[in-house]
């Protein structure tokens, strides 16, 4: 299952997510169909091991059609983790990409638009609220997809391991 992120934002939160295209990989000819939502992306990802995608899941297309999009460096890719649950109706899912590209962030939007961090807030949201009732932290997946290095663009600054970008203090 791939992403396909838009280009990072200079902001680290710019209130949308940095998906722009879903896509599963068919199990049978392994060329990639566009996922038209982000309800049936997750409904195919949360039951891939027991339900391999293949293309006539998606109606009058077959492993003969040609692939809706090609796995190239046009585009950054990212993969996610299959058997992820889905997102609690209501709730949304975002995945926010780093300005060097090293990785996603993934937070979880309230359908009163709170932004939850981590699972303690998630918990602490949860208990708080009656209406959420028959919802579980454990529905809330922090996980993130990996990006593709390859598909990264050359002209991005690669994070070079162990360093920060603050500040080192000097003496005088």
């Amino acid at each position: 299952m791939f992403w396909e992120p838009r280009k990072a934002y200079k902001k680290p939160y710019s209130g949308q997510s940095s998906i722009d295209v879903l896509a599963a990989q068919c199990e049978k000819c392994k060329k990639w169909r566009v996922i038209q939502s982000e309800e049936e992306f997750e409904d195919i990802r949360s039951k891939l091991s027991e339900e391999p995608f293949y293309c006539n899941r998606k109606s009058g297309v077959s492993c003969e059609d040609p692939a809706d999009i090609e796995y190239d460096s046009t585009r950054t890719w990212v993969v996610d983790k299959p058997n992820m649950p889905k997102t609690p109706e209501g709730f949304k899912r975002h995945l926010v990409l780093r300005r060097d590209y090293s990785k996603l962030d993934a937070y979880y939007i309230t359908p009163e638009g709170k932004k939850l961090r981590s699972q303690n807030e998630i918990a602490t949201i949860l208990k708080g609220n009656p209406k959420y009732k028959g919802i579980s932290p454990s529905d809330f997946d922090f996980g993130t997809p990996k990006v593709m290095e390859d598909t990264v663009p050359v002209d991005v600054p690669k994070k070079v391991p162990g360093s920060s970008n603050k500040k080192l203090k000097t003496k005088d």
